[in-house]
């Protein structure tokens, strides 16, 4: 595959064949300033340290859609309901540079908190989007201080967003269910999901729970789109499923 080239930084994708890797174990490599290195595309700590570097390799090259594609999917249904994005007050878990916070931003959520795992997504976010999240924690959300806690409570969020960052222990299914029970009964949640982590199949534990929270009422469906949420390295197509809802009740960690 052809190198994709920014000032100063050179992406180069491997020609792979049968022997792709897992979609956890993709990697490129990376030069910067001169220097060559090889980037696994999970090492989100070292992608978000270079600028440019996560949408180089991911919506440049990849073609990852899926931060526009949750974020109208929501917009959608928005407008169905007669809600005015305005009122919504979100909190943007695995945001990492703010590219869905950015799609929020332009559907015209106006309230929003970043979240993410990684104190290096929220530098990345301050410096490639600055301004656009209200607050931005770097945390665990399976064990949050009472600090931390406080700052994701406060705003009294009624939007949950999660895109691209479920199903492999990124955000395992606790820290999922932490940041739903933080949303106001009646409150919005737009995630995407690998579309084979909710078959029968599954071993991440996601299929378990969101079909158990829509059985239960705990999630009302709103609406669910399959759609292909980026290349992989080796050309083919990685498909997702959007799903865009409303909480009920709290879903509790007893689920997970």
């Amino acid at each position: 595959m052809p190198a994709h080239t920014t000032p100063d930084l050179t992406v180069r994708f491997p020609e792979v064949g049968a022997d792709a890797p897992d979609q956890d174990r993709e990697w490129c490599e990376v030069t910067v300033d001169g220097e060559q290195r090889r980037i696994r595309f999970h090492d989100y700590h070292e992608i978000f340290a270079v600028p440019g570097l996560y949408e180089s390799i991911f919506h440049e090259h990849l073609a990852c859609t899926s931060p526009h594609v949750v974020a109208e999917l929501l917009g959608q249904e928005l407008r169905a309901a007669d809600v005015d994005p305005s009122t919504l007050r979100g909190l943007d878990v695995g945001a990492g540079n703010g590219m869905v916070g950015e799609e929020l931003g332009k559907l015209g959520v106006r309230s929003l908190v970043g979240v993410d795992l990684l104190e290096e997504a929220a530098a990345a976010a301050a410096r490639d989007r600055p301004g656009l999240y209200d607050d931005y924690v770097a945390c665990d959300l399976t064990a949050l201080t009472a600090d931390e806690r406080r700052r994701l409570a406060d705003p009294r969020p009624n939007l949950l967003t999660t895109v691209a960052a479920l199903g492999f222990g990124d955000i395992p299914c606790a820290a999922f269910v932490t940041a739903y029970d933080l949303v106001e009964t009646g409150g919005w949640v737009a995630f995407n999901l690998k579309a084979e982590f909710l078959d029968d199949v599954d071993r991440s534990g996601f299929a378990g729970l969101v079909t158990g929270m829509l059985d239960d009422g705990v999630l009302e469906e709103r609406a669910r789109l399959r759609y292909e949420h980026r290349r992989s390295m080796a050309g083919e197509a990685l498909e997702y499923i959007a799903i865009i809802g409303r909480k009920r009740a709290d879903a509790t960690l007893e689920r997970c």
